[in-house]
């Protein structure tokens, strides 16, 4: 089993990328709706942050450096282990799509890695109107994210700055890449 893990920064395209992998026939599996569910789930956070509501807490930990590290040390293990059993499945491909990789200590876990990326004035535009932020909310989510040497770590490069033609063929690509090897 080849095991894939798609990165990137906040607003940098990898939904879209992932939506492109699945059009060309792979299940992509998605960290972010799984750590959703552990959230909603969590007494540990429902204790810490007393709540459990995304956007409450989002608030929290985007302005707070110790928050946000006090929910990563609730969620990642679990979604460590939910990542593990997905490795347990038949299939020779897994594409998992990961935003927090590095920062997580995950990316030993795979095989490969695929890292998407914009430039930061067109990730700051699409996070304001996906999100429905102010600059300064948008700044400060973008800013939350260390971009340290993920480039050099990383396997493929796709970058995110044009169209969805653009994007569809760097990502084919890419798989063509993959399947290669």
């Amino acid at each position: 089993m080849l095991k894939i893990a798609i990165t990137g920064n906040i607003a940098s395209g990898k939904s879209t990328v992932e939506k492109i992998i699945e059009n060309n026939g792979y299940k992509v599996y998605d960290t972010d709706k799984i750590a959703h569910k552990i959230l909603e789930n969590s007494e540990e956070v429902k204790k810490a942050f007393k709540t459990v509501d995304r956007k409450k807490i989002a608030k929290i930990v985007f302005s707070s450096p110790e928050k946000l590290k006090l929910l990563e040390s609730i969620i990642h293990p679990k979604v460590k282990e939910e990542i593990l059993k997905i490795f347990n499945c038949e299939e020779k491909l897994v594409f998992i799509s990961i935003p927090q990789l590095f920062e997580s200590g995950f990316d030993t876990l795979f095989n490969k890695i695929i890292y998407v990326t914009a430039d930061r004035a067109l990730r700051l535009e699409r996070l304001i109107k996906r999100n429905n932020l102010t600059i300064e909310e948008a700044e400060i989510r973008i800013n939350a994210q260390v971009d340290t040497n993920k480039i050099e770590k990383s396997d493929y490069i796709i970058e995110n700055n044009t169209n969805l033609a653009d994007l569809q063929n760097k990502v084919k690509e890419v798989l063509e890449l993959i399947l290669l090897n």
